[in-house]
């Protein structure tokens, strides 16, 4: 499955010549709705046949990418799925399609290449992240995931 993810992600950026996720849903006729959630990050759903991303507005901007990169995950790998809400307090899941759309997110964010990058410089996974303008769960579950799989 990991594979099957990294290409619908690659194939996404080539697609739209970006890996914003907030470009990626407009051009993917993705609602995108800032919303008090209370400590719901965010949530997918579809309607009639429209899908809808909802984030909660009170979060910094680096979390609210994370949400809509993760909460795209669904929209683009489960999208008649009925996905529990991301709550605040568990970043990562260990539910089989929070996991799938985790990896979406880490693979739509951060390409293997600039990772890459960073092999054997010292760097710390904070300052990773810094660089990157990502959450640092992100840049660790990316690492993981490409030790994981290759």
């Amino acid at each position: 499955m990991y594979k099957l993810i990294k290409f619908k992600a690659k194939r996404l950026i080539k697609k739209h010549k970006t890996n914003n996720p907030f470009d990626i849903a407009f051009g993917e006729n993705i609602i995108i709705s800032f919303e008090n959630l209370g400590s719901v990050r965010g949530f997918y759903n579809k309607y009639v046949r429209q899908k809808f991303i909802h984030i909660n507005n009170n979060m910094d901007e680096c979390n609210q990418l994370f949400t809509c990169c993760h909460e795209m995950g669904h929209a683009i790998l489960h999208p008649d799925a009925s996905t529990p809400f991301l709550r605040q307090s568990t970043y990562f899941s260990v539910d089989k399609l929070e996991q799938e759309a985790n990896m979406f997110a880490a693979e739509l964010l951060i390409s293997d290449t600039d990772l890459e990058g960073y092999c054997g410089t010292g760097y710390s996974v904070s300052q990773i992240a810094s660089d990157l303008k990502v959450c640092e769960p992100l840049v660790e579950y990316k690492i993981e995931n490409m030790t994981k799989f290759f």
